[in-house]
């Protein structure tokens, strides 16, 4: 077990402590699950430049590694739904994308085809990120700050488009490279 490892699952393990202050009302609890949030989304490029620094790269982080993001972007987007600051629809488009890039990535892995992560992949994460803390923070944006606009709602929108356009992009390329192989 690497440090890059354990960087990945201090990421699943900050998960259960972000809904907690999500999900319980208590006096500042938005803030501290934003601040869990960013935490542990944070880790996610770290164990990556950890691993490939120290030339750890190992089939447990290959595997973990985008598993503990789907997780952590999952269970924010579930738990916005429950407090009612995401409508469902948005949680399903985002969530159904991850489910079925995924399938794709296993089906070309499993015939030795590697479809790697694209930048617009990792630009696709960095919308959902800001959209996500943008979400929780929302009214401490418009009320204490004073930005007169919902940013939320504006950059969740945004990460759904980048959502949708990268999910068609990894399917293209996908199949491209699967048709190529003869693997289908």
């Amino acid at each position: 077990m690497n440090l890059a490892n354990k960087v990945t699952l201090a990421r699943i393990f900050l998960i259960p402590i972000f809904m907690f202050f999500i999900l319980v009302r208590i006096p500042f609890g938005e803030y501290i699950a934003a601040a869990v949030f960013i935490l542990a989304a944070s880790t996610d490029g770290l164990d990556g430049y950890i691993a490939r620094t120290r030339r750890q790269v190992t089939k447990f982080g290959k595997l973990m590694d985008p598993l503990a993001d789907k997780l952590l972007i999952s269970a924010a987007l579930i738990s916005l739904v429950e407090i009612n600051l995401l409508s469902a629809w948005i949680a399903v488009v985002i969530i159904g994308r991850e489910f079925a890039v995924t399938g794709l990535r296993s089906i070309a892995a499993s015939e030795g085809v590697i479809i790697s992560a694209s930048k617009l992949g990792k630009f696709k994460t960095v919308t959902q990120i800001i959209a996500i803390v943008a979400i929780i923070l929302n009214d401490f944006l418009i009320y204490t700050i004073g930005i007169p606009i919902d940013l939320g709602e504006i950059f969740i929108y945004i990460a759904v488009i980048f959502t949708i356009w990268s999910g068609i992009d990894y399917f293209v390329k996908g199949w491209k490279v699967l048709k190529l192989n003869k693997q289908i």
